[in-house]
């Protein structure tokens, strides 16, 4: 009889906390332990994981998104010492991404210990960093890589492939083969579906049979905006702005997202769709992960090599600067011309983009240009959901400049793109588990799939604990 047990340790209801436990063959494995960003959910950070840390064989990360790895420093501080198990490129970048998500949560710590000192009160999480610098170098050498399609033993019987899921670069889907006496079952766990057709990299894998699957559902109940609109949105934007004689500010993710922004500006230039702009990559973190894009050119789609081929690199296009240092930062704050600026966090949680907030959503001439999701909960989504005042760095600011966004930049796969994902299989599944997406989407998807094709479903609760038959 087969014994498999899978618990759902995070991103239930919900769009982050990625955290699934996988018992099986004695082996204890964590596919993705990822960080929780929705305020309302911020507290599970804190709290001890539900399996002991060391007594985990492996963590299997899909990709390198903080979603998926941020809580990594945290369970090697609180004791784990097993393989970190991914591809290459999602070993580079997850090295950036915890290295500087460990520098932010040890200057926010700082930052409200001293405000809550000068304001006498106390705030609602310790004043402490969740971890530290040293907890992130400390992971580091417990990464363990792996190329796509290529089977890794996790332990007896246990044996994972990692498969391109077309999201952000060195992305996975990772199936996992358990053998327990003569039978086999297999797991398909989704990480971020991608989308097909998109600039820079390959589609999404499909899977023809698996018994059971884990999958995402971000915008499992809508369709995105034709992603071909792209250019001309920005087009648009970029043009009204140059008309109205403000900034473009843009919280963007480092990873892909960045990339992409980068990537649509420079066929409109090259087009000459749009005036000279200046355009400003003011994060750190996104420009250590666009060299990790130029040494990974094999990942690519055949569009990005062949603009590489003819020397029109999106990553190198004239009037793009790099900024490094928070004092080429600050010379930002300087300039009157119409310009972008590039900066993080994506849902503006921290980093350099809410000190381009600070200085730039109260003036109406400025354009707030969103181009990614808003988790519940973020300043982002309370921008986007029209509130006319935010609070960033402790003060209140009015909202007076233009808010814009364009959809069709999620690397999330819509309902209709998660059906065609779906669409390959050959065989009915046992089960399909929806998580990653808010609960009303999950919900909706899950209802719209057990609809359409007659699997089972479900949408697990924090902290449900199934037997896979």
């Amino acid at each position: 009889m087969v014994d498999i047990n899978l618990t759902f340790m995070g991103a239930t209801r919900g769009v982050t906390g990625s955290r699934y436990l996988v018992e099986a063959n004695g082996i204890k494995l964590l596919v993705d332990c990822g960080l929780y960003q929705e305020r309302k959910f911020q507290h599970r950070n804190w709290e001890p994981f539900k399996v002991p840390p060391q007594e985990l064989d492996a963590v299997l990360l899909t990709h390198a998104h903080l979603d998926h790895c941020g809580l990594l420093p945290k369970l090697v501080k609180e004791g784990f010492r097993g393989r970190i198990i991914c591809t290459p490129a999602t070993a580079d970048i997850t090295e950036i991404i915890l290295l500087d998500s460990a520098k932010i949560q040890e200057e926010d710590a700082a930052y409200k210990k001293k405000r809550h000192m000068r304001e006498g009160r106390q705030g609602p999480y310790p004043e402490i960093p969740l971890y530290t610098i040293a907890d992130a170098e400390a992971t580091l050498p417990l990464f363990d890589t792996i190329d796509y399609n290529e089977p890794v033993s996790i332990g007896e019987g246990i044996e994972a492939t990692f498969h391109d899921a077309g999201h952000v670069l060195g992305s996975s889907m990772i199936k996992l083969v358990i053998s327990q006496g003569g039978e086999k079952r297999s797991i398909v766990f989704s990480g971020d579906i991608g989308r097909w057709d998109r600039p820079i990299l390959q589609d999404p894998s499909f899977f023809r049979r698996t018994d059971y699957i884990v999958m995402e559902s971000t915008y499992g109940d809508r369709k995105h905006e034709d992603a071909n609109e792209i250019g001309d949105d920005l087009a648009e934007i970029v043009n009204a702005a140059f008309k109205a004689g403000g900034k473009i500010i843009v919280p963007s993710f480092a990873l892909q997202r960045a990339q992409e922004i980068m990537y649509y500006l420079n066929v409109l230039k090259i087009e000459k769709r749009i005036p000279n702009l200046k355009v400003y990559l003011d994060s750190p973190m996104a420009i250590k992960i666009t060299r990790v894009f130029k040494r990974y050119h094999e990942l690519f789609d055949q569009e990005m090599k062949e603009l590489l081929h003819n020397r029109q690199s999106p990553f190198d296009f004239s009037g793009l600067t790099m900024v490094e240092t928070a004092e080429e930062s600050k010379t930002l704050n300087s300039i009157k011309e119409t310009v972008m600026i590039i900066a993080g966090s994506g849902m503006c949680t921290g980093g350099r983009i809410k000190h381009h907030l600070v200085n730039n959503i109260s003036q109406p001439e400025n354009t707030l240009l969103f181009v990614g999701y808003q988790a519940q909960g973020t300043p982002g989504r309370s921008i986007v959901d029209g509130a006319r005042s935010v609070r960033i760095h402790g003060i209140r600011r009015p909202v007076r400049a233009r808010i814009a966004q364009i959809y069709g930049f999620s690397a999330h796969a819509d309902r209709d793109e998660l059906m065609k994902w779906l669409s390959k299989l050959s065989a009915e599944p046992r089960h399909v588990f929806i998580t990653h997406g808010e609960k009303t989407a999950a919900e909706k998807f899950s209802a719209f799939l057990k609809e359409k094709t007659g699997y089972e479903t479900s949408v697990p609760a924090y902290g449900t604990r199934v037997r896979l038959e």
